[in-house]
């Protein structure tokens, strides 16, 4: 039996020492993965709109004698955006089992719009238009474009469709290096703060 007994005992010792240098590599951790996708991307922009603000301003002048006014269209573009720099281990959750990682985000950042004067249409009506009065009133329609911009950026149908493009885009940023650090098809679960619950 003492043959026997040595040679298993070899044996064993010698599968373990294989398996040693031989196993493969064990998974990293699957947030720090993520993090590193995000590392350098600080500020995503995820959607754009265009948007048309119809404006109308009026100036008086002399006592009243002098009227105009001035209904402007000004083309605006606003960009939506999610802070990565923001997203850290707190807001990620790996689930092992259901081989799921959950990611909530920020919530979106609307920028300042950007208005393309360059392509604004006006329509000027009055008897007397004078140079004075023609600035103040593309002025004025320039402040109103930019505040209805902001009004309307934050249409909750616009809103809607920023988010499920960030959600979209954080999937996409995050399933190659997954995938490309060995953790195969994950489940993405992707919420941002600020967004509506589903009822």
């Amino acid at each position: 039996m003492l043959p026997w007994l040595l040679f298993i005992a070899t044996a064993a010792a010698a599968i373990a020492f294989a398996w040693q240098i031989w196993r493969p590599a064990p998974f990293g951790d699957p947030l720090a993965t993520s993090l590193v996708a995000f590392d350098k991307q600080d500020r995503l922009t995820v959607f754009s709109a265009e948007l048309a603000p119809v404006v109308a301003s009026d100036d008086s002048r002399l006592f009243g004698l002098v009227t105009s006014r001035q209904v402007a269209v000004i083309p605006a573009r606003v960009d939506y955006a999610i802070d990565l720099g923001k997203v850290g281990r707190e807001r990620m959750r790996w689930d092992m089992a259901n081989r799921t990682l959950t990611v909530r985000l920020p919530a979106l950042q609307i920028s300042r719009p950007n208005l393309d004067e360059a392509r604004a249409q006006y329509l000027r009506e009055g008897v007397w238009i004078t140079r004075a009065a023609q600035d103040k009133l593309t002025r004025d329609n320039t402040r109103l474009a930019e505040r209805l911009a902001v009004e309307q950026a934050a249409n909750p149908v616009l809103l809607s469709l920023a988010r499920s493009a960030a959600k979209d885009a954080i999937r996409q940023n995050l399933a190659i290096p997954l995938q490309m650090a060995g953790f195969g098809d994950v489940k993405l679960s992707v919420s941002i703060d600020g967004e509506p619950s589903n009822p």
